[in-house]
């Protein structure tokens, strides 16, 4: 007797089948800056210096120099991601099997822990090219850093190319300030093409300093210490991919506003029976400014 199965489309087990969500690197630019909470629409950077003028003689007694206070306003730019998803869609596909329990009354499914960390990753990746790109549909607040350090801000020094080379980035640390050379938060911020370039040309130039193990990959941040400026971290970051600008200066004079730093990673998962969909709401506000920009050093690269 002959086996026909001519009828039957060829076995695949979807519901054995590994499933793998697409967690990508988020960059955490965050992690080196200043966040300053509590912000609803506007707030300064409270700036303070002192002009000090020494005098020569005795019996000085003309006042000279001034103590100046000036202001950087942060303005925060909400932003808000909304979706739903109907699960009586998946009904019809494996999903139905591996994912939603018995009965035509689904409000979750198994799954939901995998999507919830999806979400807050792929916004933790959106903020982060918020934070350096800005976004010009936002009026208020849609500012990012490659902007705000850019010769076209008053003090910011341009020196180097878009090389991520190590011969690059000597020559932007030789135009920075001396005034923040004691400074513990000095960093090269760069995207992470030219992060891989940097280590890259680090080890090419001498195999005897370069440590494969100084490079740092944690939970999405790219990182090595400079090896021949103690204090000086080179940091690939998402914002900046796709782009050629590469800065340098002290991390901790950027200042990000928010509203609450949890909003970054909490948020509302609910079932909306209205429309028989399980929605998310996922709302924060970020902007970003600089206390000094006479400290920073940039390619001017776009």
């Amino acid at each position: 007797m002959a086996l026909d199965v001519s009828a039957l489309s060829a076995f695949n087990n979807e519901v054995a089948g590994e499933l793998l969500p697409k967690i990508v690197y988020g960059g955490s630019t965050m992690e080196y800056i200043t966040v300053k909470e509590g912000v609803k629409h506007q707030e300064p950077i409270n700036l303070m210096e002192v002009d000090l003028q020494v005098q020569y003689g005795t019996c000085v007694s003309t006042p000279s120099g001034s103590l100046t206070y000036s202001q950087r306003n942060i303005t925060v730019c909400p932003r808000t991601s909304f979706d739903g998803i109907c699960l009586k869609d998946m009904d019809k596909y494996y999903l139905g099997i591996a994912d939603l329990e018995p009965g035509s009354y689904n409000t979750t499914f198994k799954t939901a822990q995998v999507y919830s960390d999806l979400l807050v990753n792929q916004f933790q990746k959106s903020n982060d090219a918020f934070l350096w790109n800005g976004d010009a549909s936002c009026t208020d607040g849609g500012t990012g850093l490659i902007s705000i350090i850019s010769g076209s801000t008053s003090g910011v020094v341009t020196a180097g190319n878009a090389s991520g080379s190590l011969a690059n980035i000597d020559t932007m640390l030789a135009a920075l300030s001396p005034d923040v050379a004691d400074r513990e938060d000095l960093t090269v911020f760069l995207s992470v093409a030219k992060f891989r370039a940097f280590i890259a040309d680090l080890r090419t130039a001498n195999n005897f300093y370069f440590d494969p193990a100084s490079v740092s990959n944690r939970g999405g941040i790219l990182e090595i210490e400079y090896p021949f400026a103690p204090g000086v971290k080179v940091v690939g970051v998402s914002g900046l991919n796709g782009s050629n600008r590469i800065v340098v200066g002290p991390a901790k004079q950027i200042v990000a506003g928010t509203d609450l730093m949890s909003d970054f990673s909490e948020f509302q998962l609910w079932y909306d029976i209205n429309t028989d969909q399980l929605r998310h709401r996922i709302a924060t506000k970020l902007g970003v400014n600089i206390a000094y920009p006479e400290f920073w050093v940039s390619n001017d690269l776009a």
